[in-house]
């Protein structure tokens, strides 16, 4: 099975480290899907939620705020200023880190609804587990 691996960074650490089927970043143009193979870009990211397809089919999503994706055929390098893993073990771990992706979001101002979208996009990455 071909995959792709993908690290997501902040100036805090590793957020997020492991093989994927498919990533769907927030592109500064759009959102934009990469597979295995994909061409090597390096492309600007904006505010949203990094939609991760594992390798079981289930997804995770990452929270980010703004930076920088580096693109080659087999791995993904994100280098963001922050983002929360939406994740837990719990409902209570879980609604913690939605509350977390939040705020995080929040804070960058937006006048085009992509914060509207972004806060759509956490709150549905729990009904997609």
């Amino acid at each position: 099975m071909n995959t792709i691996h993908l690290e997501i960074v902040t100036p805090e650490g590793l957020i997020f480290s492991n093989d994927a089927k498919m990533v769907v970043l927030p592109g500064a143009d759009g959102e934009f899907g990469v597979l295995p193979g994909h061409a090597s870009l390096v492309s600007l990211l904006k505010i949203g939620v990094v939609d991760i397809e594992n390798l079981d089919g289930s997804h995770d999503a990452v929270a980010i705020d703004w930076g920088y994706a580096k693109i080659d055929e087999n791995k993904i390098s994100i280098l963001v200023d922050g983002a929360v893993h939406v994740s837990g073990n719990s409902e209570s771990e879980i609604a913690k880190s939605i509350e977390n992706a939040k705020a995080l979001v929040r804070k960058m101002h937006d006048s085009n609804g992509i914060l509207a979208t972004a806060l759509s996009k956490i709150d549905s990455s729990v009904r997609v587990r």
